[in-house]
């Protein structure tokens, strides 16, 4: 633990089934007791919606979830993991913060810990010494506040309160502009020394992408753990960052103004053996080992029903529009084309082989994503079966993705995989979240057919300043 000089407070916290950074603030003895004890925490961060409705009956016996403990609302134990800490100065207050693991107040996993569900679906590989290696592409939207105090008006219990007013920070649409990336490199240089130093996560690029403002961040390779640990602390550092110079850091997919172009949250992703290394490389001359060949498809036969934890928003499947040709709409994977789903880069004897999933939304919960794309994957390994590539992404033949996320969450419902991946209790609540998201915006645009065909006020009222 870092000496009592070392910060003023703590932040203890988890992620919520949305992927969220939920804390409570600590002083220093505080959070000695709770490296002992663990820190109670109430479980609404687990059990509201993206819009802070409530779907479960808390009341009712295991909360309609069957899990007997949170009848009542009752907490749960965050146990800190002193492997996440991390600190940073803040106007003058030295902050920590430090990512833990849910626990029932008997002592055991939580049904509803998403960390959970990725530590142990690691753990089921690394007895087969596998172990997933993971590079993360994350996009990005750097806006400036109308108003630098200005944070949205004020919502309710699954009433939704007014968007903050943004304005773009340039033009766009010159995709890897060096007088654009340069222009906003006084908020950026901050941002990214911050991640790098104070965060210790390993950024590599900081590049501009095609719409305004429309920023990508890619790291160094990391293990499963790291990289989700890291897109949670990254995105909440980034967010609070940008703040504070009167901008906001939205990884909404497509926030809602003229001229945005959809951001995705591209996830390589390889195995390695218990010696570091690369599994996938083709010692013949195919584009991948048969190992890796089979991890692909996994990731196509199980692409629609994995679909809703890698876009778990309503907002996010606007990228799959077929006008954003970049960004897919078939169950396909292709050697080097960015338009699959699956693009697979390297070739024979390449040690840098690896795959990259082109599905994925930056608002996306990084433990849920994560241990889906990997659960898939794996399948298609035990399975050891390949399939052939495309030449056209968005071939009409191919299988479709799902269109919503509706047609999403049916896939999931009929999932075997992710009912064994995520557990009875996870799998009910996340469905339960994700239906009543899914509702409320049916509910509000039935009226509305002439206000829909584009990103909606609720998509932005719902996802602008909380994603």
């Amino acid at each position: 633990m870092a000496a009592k000089a070392d910060f003023d407070f703590v932040r203890v916290g988890f992620a919520d089934p949305h992927g969220l950074l939920r804390t409570k603030v600590l002083t220093p003895q505080t959070f000695r007791g709770a490296l002992l004890n663990g820190l109670d925490m109430s479980p609404g961060p687990l059990i509201f919606d993206s819009g802070h409705a409530l779907p479960n009956d808390i009341f009712a016996a295991g909360a309609g979830l069957g899990f007997q403990e949170l009848t009542g609302a009752g907490d749960f134990v965050v146990v800190p993991d002193p492997l996440t800490l991390r600190v940073s100065q803040v106007d003058g207050i030295r902050t920590a913060v430090m990512l833990g693991d849910e626990y029932t107040r008997s002592g055991d996993p939580h049904p509803l810990s998403s960390r959970g569900v990725l530590k142990r679906l690691l753990a089921r590989a690394a007895q087969k010494e596998l172990y997933p290696v993971i590079g993360l592409e994350l996009e990005w939207y750097l806006l400036r506040l109308v108003d630098p105090l200005d944070r949205g008006g004020i919502g309710g219990f699954g009433v939704q309160g007014r968007a903050p007013r943004v304005e773009t920070v340039n033009g766009g649409y010159q995709f890897n502009s060096d007088l654009l990336i340069t222009d906003l490199l006084p908020l950026l240089a901050p941002l990214g020394r911050h991640l790098a130093e104070d965060l210790r996560l390993p950024l590599r690029t900081m590049e501009h992408e095609s719409g305004p403002g429309q920023i990508e961040f890619t790291f160094d390779p990391l293990s499963a753990l790291e990289a989700a640990d890291g897109v949670l602390l990254a995105r909440s550092a980034l967010k609070q960052a940008t703040l504070r110079s009167g901008h906001l850091a939205s990884f909404m997919a497509v926030p809602g103004f003229a001229g945005a172009d959809p951001s995705g949250w591209h996830l390589h992703q390889s195995l390695a053996d218990a010696a570091g290394d690369n599994l996938f490389v083709s010692d013949s001359t195919q584009v991948l080992s048969d190992l890796g060949l089979a991890y692909v498809t996994g990731l196509i036969e199980h692409g629609a029903e994995t679909t809703a934890l890698a876009i778990p928003t309503v907002n996010g499947y606007r990228r799959l529009d077929p006008v954003n040709s970049l960004s897919p709409d078939r169950l396909v994977w292709s050697h080097e084309n960015r338009g699959a789903m699956i693009r697979v880069l390297g070739g024979p004897h390449d040690t840098a082989s690896h795959v990259e999933n082109r599905i994925g939304e930056p608002a996306a919960n990084p433990y849920l994503y994560l241990a889906s794309q990997i659960a898939a994957g794996l399948a298609g390994v035990e399975q050891g079966r390949a399939t052939a590539p495309t030449l056209h992404p968005h071939d009409a033949a191919a299988a479709p993705l799902p269109v919503d996320l509706g047609e999403a969450l049916t896939a999931v419902r009929q999932s075997t995989l992710v009912s064994e991946l995520l557990g009875e209790t996870l799998l009910k609540n996340f469905v339960a979240l994700k239906s009543s998201e899914w509702e409320r915006y049916t509910k509000w645009a039935a009226d509305r057919s002439q206000e829909t065909a584009g990103v909606t006020e609720w998509e932005n009222s719902e996802y602008l300043m909380v994603y």
